[in-house]
């Protein structure tokens, strides 16, 4: 099995490589700019961090844009954090364009929002671990309980109105979309790579997936 980790230039893709090898020591695993290898692979992982239009800008640079559009239209692909902003219709963040393979905005937190239970002030970007409510089945939650934490870093998040779309929410102010799937992608705006067993269990079951 071939595993490309997309490489724009704008992702902690040796975090992510280094998690997909621990769970498939038998795959073979490349970090790839290279729009060739991305559509050779057999499972592409879309990952990403920073500024949604920096991200754009640098993956156009490489030419990678078809190769990541045909990728998740036919083969198993997990984008992570901004590797999820980036596969919806655009974003508040600089008012950028995404790749509109989903319906639906990437929106920054409310200020307004952005308060706990007891009124206290929350800080934005949202940082640390944080409970995700699976809010539909999926092979990828297969061995993972309902309400297990994950690592988040990030200011903005994914909204959108198809339901059927959403496979996870999580509460930060409000509640709000944090997993998504259709079809042979599903998408994360937490970093599995960082969540420990439940994230490790995440990526083995992506790379087990058979949509």
């Amino acid at each position: 099995m071939r595993v490309a980790v997309v490489d724009y230039g704008m992702g902690n893709l040796h975090s992510v490589s280094k998690a997909v090898e621990h769970v498939a020591p038998h795959a073979r695993v490349e970090v790839t700019s290279d729009p060739a290898r991305v559509a050779g692979a057999d499972r592409v992982v879309f990952p990403g961090q920073g500024a949604m239009p920096d991200c754009m800008r640098e993956m156009d640079a490489r030419g990678l844009r078809p190769a990541v559009l045909a990728a998740a239209r036919s083969r198993p692909f997990l984008g992570i954090c901004i590797g999820l902003q980036m596969l919806f219709e655009r974003s508040d963040e600089g008012g950028v364009a995404g790749l509109a393979l989903l319906p639906g905005a990437v929106r920054r937190f409310p200020a307004e929002a952005m308060v706990d239970s007891e009124g206290n002030k929350l800080k934005v970007p949202h940082i640390g671990w944080n409970r995700v409510k699976q809010a539909a089945s999926h092979a990828l939650w297969s061995g993972i309980a309902d309400g297990s934490r994950f690592y988040f870093v990030h200011s903005y998040f994914p909204q959108t109105g198809e339901a059927a779309l959403i496979r996870g929410t999580t509460d930060y102010g409000l509640s709000f979309t944090c997993a998504v799937a259709q079809d042979n992608v599903f998408a994360v705006q937490f970093h599995p790579e960082k969540s420990d067993i439940a994230g490790l269990r995440l990526l083995a079951n992506f790379l087990n997936w058979n949509p």
